[in-house]
């Protein structure tokens, strides 16, 4: 039995970089003005919408010790990540964000749903759904659930 050398590949020294090197993330923090310069691009920007991951604790905790009002989801898409619902009592429109939708359905137009209100930063003039639980799907409509499955026609 012989044993041959085996040829190890070249590798060439690592040499440390002339300028620091610096982590990046693929969001920019938002007071930063990177997407003013160009750096950014346009579907990186980050949204002024609070999603249940960007909520504070405090507003999440006003919002779940608020009263529960009953509405019609009169428009979603699952694609876009949002919809609104028309409030029971005929006010203004409500808008959704699908993290806030919990069950196993997307809300489709026509289904009886109950939410809590939190307002929307940064003049807290607006209000968005959330806990939003569909109680009531609409008659006759296909439903889809989260994982892709049509339910009913």
């Amino acid at each position: 039995m012989t044993s041959e050398p085996t040829s190890r590949p070249v590798v060439p020294p690592l040499h440390s970089p002339k300028s620091p090197v610096w982590p990046t993330f693929p969001f920019h923090r938002e007071g930063s003005r990177v997407w003013e310069r160009g750096g950014v691009p346009s579907r990186d920007l980050p949204s002024p919408l609070p999603t249940k991951r960007t909520r504070t604790y405090s507003a999440t905790a006003r919002a779940s010790a608020g009263p529960v009002f009953k509405g019609v989801c009169k428009q979603f898409s699952r694609s876009q990540g949002h919809g609104f619902i028309t409030p029971e009592n005929g006010s203004e429109d409500i808008f959704v964000h699908v993290s806030d939708i919990e069950g196993e359905y997307v809300p489709v137009e026509g289904d009886e749903v109950t939410y809590k209100m939190c307002p929307i930063p940064p003049k807290n003039q607006k209000f968005q759904a959330v806990e939003v639980v569909l109680t009531q799907l609409a008659p006759h409509t296909p439903h889809e659930t989260w994982s892709g499955q049509v339910v009913g026609s």
